[in-house]
């Protein structure tokens, strides 16, 4: 991708800001989003908590570039996405971001190694990165492996494994090819005790090694303290709703 840096807000040490952001899904609908800073260091981790409802589903697609503000500006690495096309901003999400959706959105067919080495297919950047100590069949095995999915399974059909095992592929998906923000979506849920502390230990490891932005979002608060910064949703996002009493 020709990255024309669009907006210079003099933050370079800021790997992602959003600035007056006003969200409404539709002319009709009830619901608003409105957010004035927020912003997140390179190579910082934060961990993101909210009830449902509260907008943080929201809050990520827009991140995501997935859905547009009304106004307002998101940028990432100084890339102001609301002022690029929709091509532009696929290619970039492909280039930087690796997110971590709750439901995996895996390809239940295709097999482990197919699904983790998917995002290189979009990403030259990625695939580049990946290859970068071998192949990047290697690097997904050694994520993989690192992820606690054994080599005899790296072959099946994503379809065949566990929910817990899909999860953890669902990472190695995201964070191959050294994404610079990654965003995990409850990526724990699945997981028991020794597993959720062995994928955040990789996720922090990994992120560490290439200085990327994480924001996690989770309802698990024991998770808190292992990150550089806490914030509650509702403390940074107002939602209404139109016509309320």
């Amino acid at each position: 991708m020709s990255e024309i840096k669009l907006a210079q807000h003099n933050q370079s040490s800021f790997l992602l800001a959003l600035e007056k952001i006003q969200f409404c899904w539709s002319k009709n609908a009830s619901f608003i989003l409105s957010l004035d800073s927020l912003r997140l260091g390179v190579g910082e981790k934060v961990f993101l908590e909210g009830p449902s409802g509260s907008g943080k589903s929201t809050l990520l697609s827009l991140i995501c570039g997935i859905i547009r503000p009304d106004r307002g500006s998101i940028c990432i690495d100084d890339i102001d996405i609301v002022k690029l096309g929709a091509g532009q901003v696929d290619r970039l999400r492909a280039d930087k971001l690796g997110v971590i959706f709750q439901q995996f959105n895996l390809l239940p067919y295709g097999s482990v190694i197919q699904n983790v080495l998917l995002p290189l297919q979009f990403s030259e950047r990625r695939r580049k990165q990946a290859s970068v100590s071998g192949t990047p069949r290697e690097e997904a095995r050694r994520l993989l492996q690192r992820l606690g999915i054994s080599t005899d399974l790296h072959e099946q059909k994503v379809a065949q494994l566990s929910i817990g095992q899909q999860q953890r592929v669902a990472v190695g998906r995201a964070i191959i090819g050294d994404p610079q923000l990654v965003i995990a979506d409850e990526p724990t849920s699945a997981l028991d005790h020794d597993s959720r502390d062995q994928f955040l230990t990789l996720l922090f490891e990994e992120t560490a090694r290439v200085n990327a932005g994480l924001i996690l979002v989770s309802h698990d608060r024991s998770l808190a303290s292992d990150f550089d910064r806490q914030l509650d949703i509702r403390e940074i996002v107002r939602t209404a709703v139109i016509g309320a009493q």
